[in-house]
C-alpha cells in the first residue's frame, strides 16, 4: 500500500455544473467559424445550426463527439520505442518538454539576448534530449536566418536531426503543414504509422475557431496524426476575469474543436488543453497567478471526466531568466501538475511572456520536475517499509545508520544533486562564497557544451533534409 498526494479541485457536481455551462454557451453564444470548408463540414451534422458563420453546437453532438474521442493516446519516440501514454492514468504521470516559438535566445553566462537561429534550435534540442526529466520537445523558437516562408520547414528538420524524443510541432506560417509532413515522410517513412509527431493548433479565445487553425486539424487528421488542441485565455482578457466564467468559456472552446474534430473523422485522436493566463494591465501582456493555476487544475479535471487526453501550461514565460520568479512559477506549476490530473506540460523554457528561450530555465526546471514527481510518488505504507522488526532490534538510543534497510537503501541515499553542492558553512567561505545561481549556470554551461556536440547521424540528417528543401 502506497501513500499518494493528490490534488482534487471540483467536485463532481461541479464538474457536470460547468459541462452545463459550456454547453449552454456553444448553444446559445455558438462559435465563430472563419473557414468556408470548416461551416460545410459542419453543416454534415444535423447537431448544428448555422446563422452566417456563427455555428451553435447541440448537447447530443457534444455528447457524440465525447463518446467517439479516443480516451488513451499512444505516442512514439521518432525510433519506433513506446514514448509515453496521454490519457491512461491521466495524472498518474505527468509528461513534460521544452518549447515554445521564442524569438530570442537568453545567453546562458553573459544574460544578453541574441536573435533566435538554427543553431539554437540544434543545439536547445539537443539539450532537451539530454535532460531525462523531459519527454518531448515542442517548436523552440522562430529561426531568424531563413527564408520567412522556410520557416516551419527548417525548424522542423532541425529538432528531427536532434533528438529521438516525440515532437510537437507548432507550425506558425499558413498552408505550410502539409510541407512540414511531406519532409518528415521523407525523411522518415510513414508517420503515421508510429507517431512520434503531435502537431498543435488554438483557436482565438473569445469563441473563434480560425481559418489557420481548422486547415491544420484537417491536415493532421487526414495524415492520421494525434492533435493537440489548446486554447490560451487571458481571465480580465480575452477570457471573463471570474475564475468560474473563464473555465465555462474555455471548456465550450474545447468542446467545440473537439466536436469538429470528430466530424472531420470519427474517432480521430485529439488532446485537449488549455494555457491559462492572467492579463495584466501594466505590461499589457500575461502573467501566472494562484488563480491561473487553478484554472489549469480545472480544465484538466474537466478532460478526466469526459476521458480525453490532456495538455496544459508549463509554468513558463513569468521570469527573466532561471531567477527567483520564474522558480516560484515553475515550482507551483510542476508540483500542483504533479499532484493533479495534468497529462503533459509541453511548453518549459520561455521567459519575458515566451519571448526569449532560455537554457538555464530548461534545466532549473528539469530539476524541479524531478523532485516534484519523487514528492508526487509518495511513500510506502506497510509492513516492510515499517519492519517492526529492527525497530526492535536497534531498540531505545541506537541509531540506523548500518541497519539492513539503511544499506539496501546507500544507492538512493548517496545520490548527489546534479547542480547544486552540499557545502558546510566553512567550505561555502572558503570557495569564494559561490551562490546558487551560479552553479547553475556553470551546470548549464557544461550541458550545454555537450548538446553542442554534432554526430554523424545528426550531420546526415541535416544534410538529406537540406537538399531536400533546396530541391522542393
Amino acid at each position: 500500500m502506497n501513500v499518494h498526494p493528490r490534488l482534487q479541485l471540483l467536485d463532481p457536481g461541479q464538474i457536470r455544473e460547468v459541462h452545463r455551462y459550456s454547453v449552454q454557451i456553444l448553444e446559445d453564444t455558438g462559435i465563430k467559424v472563419e473557414s468556408r470548408t470548416a461551416l460545410n463540414i459542419f453543416k454534415k451534422s444535423d447537431g448544428i445550426k448555422i446563422r452566417e458563420d456563427v455555428v451553435y453546437i447541440q448537447d447530443e453532438l457534444i455528447d457524440h463527439a465525447i463518446r467517439q474521442a479516443p480516451s488513451n493516446i499512444e505516442i512514439f519516440r521518432r525510433t519506433g520505442e513506446h514514448a509515453f501514454h496521454l490519457g491512461s492514468k491521466q495524472g498518474a504521470n505527468t509528461h513534460f518538454g521544452i518549447g515554445v516559438t521564442n524569438s530570442w535566445f537568453h545567453d546562458i553566462e553573459s544574460k544578453r539576448v541574441e536573435r533566435f537561429t538554427r543553431k539554437h534550435m540544434q543545439h536547445s534540442t539537443k539539450l532537451g534530449d539530454l535532460l531525462e526529466n523531459y519527454e518531448m520537445i515542442s517548436t523552440l523558437g522562430i529561426p531568424s536566418d531563413v527564408p520567412v516562408d522556410k520557416l516551419d520547414i527548417y525548424a522542423t528538420l532541425d529538432m528531427y536531426a536532434n533528438t529521438t524524443k516525440p515532437l510537437v510541432l507548432l507550425i506558425s506560417g499558413e498552408n505550410k503543414i502539409n510541407d512540414v509532413f511531406d519532409l518528415l515522410s521523407a525523411l522518415h517513412g510513414d508517420i503515421s504509422l508510429k507517431p512520434f509527431c503531435i502537431p498543435y493548433v488554438n483557436p482565438i479565445t473569445p469563441l473563434v475557431l480560425n481559418e489557420a487553425t481548422t486547415d491544420k486539424m484537417i491536415a493532421s487528421i487526414r495524415r492520421r496524426l494525434p492533435l493537440m488542441y489548446s486554447n490560451y485565455g487571458m481571465y480580465g482578457g480575452s477570457s471573463p476575469v471570474t475564475e468560474g466564467g473563464s473555465l465555462a468559456l474555455l471548456n465550450a472552446e474545447l468542446l467545440a474543436g473537439l466536436v469538429f474534430s470528430q466530424l472531420v473523422q470519427e474517432g480521430s485522436e485529439i488532446i485537449l488543453g488549455s494555457l491559462p493566463a492572467a492579463f495584466d494591465m501594466t505590461s499589457m501582456g500575461s502573467l501566472y497567478t494562484p488563480s491561473s493555476y487553478l484554472l489549469n487544475l480545472a480544465c484538466a479535471e474537466m478532460m478526466n471526466f469526459y476521458e480525453i487526453p490532456h495538455c496544459g501550461t508549463s509554468g513558463s514565460s513569468s521570469g527573466r531568466g532561471a531567477d527567483l520568479q520564474a522558480s516560484g512559477n515553475l515550482w507551483l506549476n510542476h508540483l500542483s501538475s504533479c499532484l493533479g490530473k495534468i497529462g503533459c506540460a509541453p511548453f518549459v523554457g520561455g521567459n519575458f511572456d515566451s519571448m526569449v528561450f532560455s537554457p538555464s530555465t530548461v534545466v532549473l526546471s528539469g530539476q524541479i520536475i524531478g523532485e516534484a514527481r519523487k514528492f508526487a510518488r509518495g511513500f510506502a505504507l506497510d509492513k516492510h517499509s515499517i519492519n517492526l522488526q529492527e525497530i526492535n532490534l536497534i531498540g531505545h538510543g541506537g541509531n540506523y545508520f548500518t541497519s539492513e534497510q539503511t544499506l539496501a537503501s546507500l544507492q538512493e541515499l548517496s545520490k548527489t544533486d546534479p547542480i547544486w553542492s552540499s557545502l558546510s558553512l566553512e567550505t561555502w567561505e572558503k570557495r569564494d562564497r559561490p551562490t546558487a545561481e551560479k552553479e547553475l549556470i556553470d551546470h548549464t554551461r557544461d550541458l550545454y557544451a555537450r548538446a553542442q556536440e554534432e554526430s554523424e547521424a545528426s550531420k546526415e540528417l541535416i544534410r538529406e533534409g537540406e537538399q531536400y528543401i533546396e530541391t522542393h
